[in-house]
């Protein structure tokens, strides 16, 4: 297989990008139109964002993927459909996952929102992007940083925060086919190889940085996705 030129590998980083920009935006119209708001079911709101993004023509929906969870929904592994639809409640934790959603470069894209004033839910909520650019910093400030020190780094951040770390890793490759079963192919503790590097297929390696934090107590959690080193 021929390596990508130079061009092409720039055509593929940008294409990643405007897939989060995207998503970006689209999240910012769901906010801005009220679609997640109690009363309403995990499978109305999803079914919104869905129309919503294909006003725009650029989104193509991806079959009956939930867009949205809530409450005890929020701590199922990613891709795991929930058993049943869910009404979002008064005071409660919603994960929305725009990803799916997107056609072409589907950069990884995942934001927590949290409908009522409980304390304890709105620090988590703020907490995931603070924690998620702290995370980039580290990445940034060290060019042979491995998928293993930057999940130490984020399990750190978690636990200096007062949460736990959860999710089976702290994010994933994107853009090329080398994610499967590949431990290396993650930021997990089993990943010890440098996270700057050119994959199996000869691509530059991109990341999708995933930050769950989850309050064992309180039995809540809530994520924050996006691209780790683009953007």
């Amino acid at each position: 297989m021929a390596a990508p030129d130079r061009m092409d590998e720039r055509l593929r980083a940008l294409g990643l990008v405007e897939g989060q920009r995207m998503a970006q935006a689209l999240f910012a119209e769901v906010a801005a139109r009220g679609l997640i708001a109690p009363g309403s079911s995990e499978r109305e709101v999803s079914d919104r964002i869905g129309a919503l993004a294909r006003e725009a023509r650029a989104w193509r929906t991806c079959g009956s993927w939930r867009a949205v969870r809530s409450g005890p929904h929020c701590a199922l592994p990613a891709g795991q459909e929930p058993p049943e639809d869910r009404i979002i409640g008064e005071d409660d934790i919603v994960i929305a996952d725009l990803g799916p959603v997107l056609a072409g470069y589907a950069s990884g894209f995942v934001r927590t929102v949290v409908t009522g004033q409980d304390p304890d839910r709105r620090r988590l909520s703020d907490d995931l992007p603070r924690l998620f650019t702290a995370a980039r910093e580290a990445f940034h400030a060290d060019r042979t940083l491995t998928g293993s020190r930057l999940h130490a780094e984020v399990r750190t951040l978690a636990t200096e925060a007062g949460w736990t770390l959860g999710g089976r890793h702290a994010g994933h490759i994107v853009g090329t086919d080398a994610r499967c079963a590949r431990s290396d192919a993650y930021i997990s503790p089993a990943n010890d190889r440098p996270l700057r590097r050119t994959a199996e297929d000869g691509w530059q390696a991109h990341w999708l940085l995933e930050i769950t934090l989850l309050d064992e107590h309180g039995g809540f959690s809530g994520s924050h996705k996006g691209l780790l080193d683009l953007g």
